[in-house]
């Protein structure tokens, strides 16, 4: 084929040996069509390019089938579970997915949204908690958007999440069942509000059980903040009995300070985590944690920024799904102490 002839649904037809019916089905409503027929359909695609042509169609005509998700690692476990009930959605009504990955950066989040200006997406799913600084000088409006896994700071858009909260409640109530007083809770932070939810649930839960809060430190949810909250803590001489950590990688940093000290977990000390990601069953010993439902994060997310760009209905503030506690064996009685 001719690189100076723009490929047409015809050839992606040809070669994937299907009606151009079926090459349009393929590619608008994906699960109506046998998964064997897919992949065919999307073979042809990438060997004609007839991918590209389309979203050059879409430009011409003002408009695009694109959604850009903005990620600020693509690293995190929680992305890939996410992003999967995003592009399912997406692909199920012929939208496709682009991922902008900021590494942290606040100038590259900025550079990605002047894809709305050429028309390149329609809408935008936000994972980055905050809207890039200086938006407005880069979209006459900001796109309909969505904001995942971290409600948006300063934006006031639509949010899809987990309840922090309620996940967090569920946890250190898991830790007063078993008879700790003093639970440190690891990872306060005044910019990320799921951060700052999960320590709301902690607080609630103590509060309810008649325990004073007096144990937080602050942390970035990284495994080194949670060294250094431990390290802190023993400088001070200020032990609690169990630790409830602002996600799975802060309870990992926890872990490998304790078990660097020569404690045991759980038989010293407690540790639970949020998240649950592929890493705490694999711990030693396993991490008791909140699952966050990310695929359905996903899903629900995806839906709700479709909605509004087609103008079905006013976009809710908050969706929160349900948390679950999944125990496992990083949690037991204090040491001496027996469960109430």
């Amino acid at each position: 084929m001719s690189n100076s002839t723009p490929a047409t649904i015809e050839d992606v037809a040809r070669i994937a040996e299907v009606s151009i019916a079926t090459v349009s089905r393929a590619i608008h409503m994906p699960e109506k069509v046998a998964k064997s027929t897919r992949l065919k359909v999307n073979q042809a695609i990438a060997i004609t390019g007839y991918t590209t042509n389309a979203m050059a169609r879409s430009l011409r005509l003002g408009r695009s089938n694109m959604i850009l998700v903005v990620a600020p690692d693509i690293g995190d476990p929680n992305f890939s579970s996410i992003l999967v009930g995003l592009e399912n959605e997406a692909r199920a009504h012929g939208y496709g997915v682009l991922i902008g990955h900021t590494q942290n950066d606040a100038q590259r989040g900025l550079e990605y949204l002047k894809f709305f200006n050429s028309y390149q997406a329609a809408g935008l799913i936000l994972f980055t908690g905050i809207l890039p600084f200086g938006h407005q000088a880069v979209t006459a409006r900001l796109p309909p958007s969505v904001g995942v896994f971290e409600p948006v700071f300063n934006g006031g858009i639509p949010y899809v999440g987990v309840d922090d909260v309620e996940g967090a409640r569920k946890a250190v109530d898991l830790l007063i069942s078993e008879g700790h007083r003093r639970i440190a809770f690891i990872g306060d932070s005044n910019t990320r509000l799921a951060y700052r939810r999960r320590r709301l649930g902690y607080e609630a839960g103590l509060a309810a059980a008649g325990i004073p809060s007096n144990l937080v430190l602050e942390g970035d949810g990284t495994v080194e903040s949670g060294r250094l909250a431990l390290e802190q803590l023993f400088m001070r001489d200020d032990l609690p009995t169990a630790f409830m950590c602002v996600n799975d990688q802060t309870a990992l940093g926890v872990a490998l300070g304790l078990k660097a000290r020569g404690y045991e977990i759980p038989d010293d000390f407690s540790v639970t985590g949020f998240d649950d990601i592929p890493q705490a069953s694999f711990m030693t010993p396993s991490l008791t944690t909140v699952r966050q439902p990310r695929t359905a994060i996903g899903k629900h997310a995806m839906a709700l920024l479709l909605a509004m760009l087609s103008d079905r209905a006013a976009p809710e503030t908050e969706i929160l799904l349900r948390p679950d506690l999944v125990v496992r064996n990083s949690v037991g009685p204090p040491p001496g102490g027996k469960k109430r």
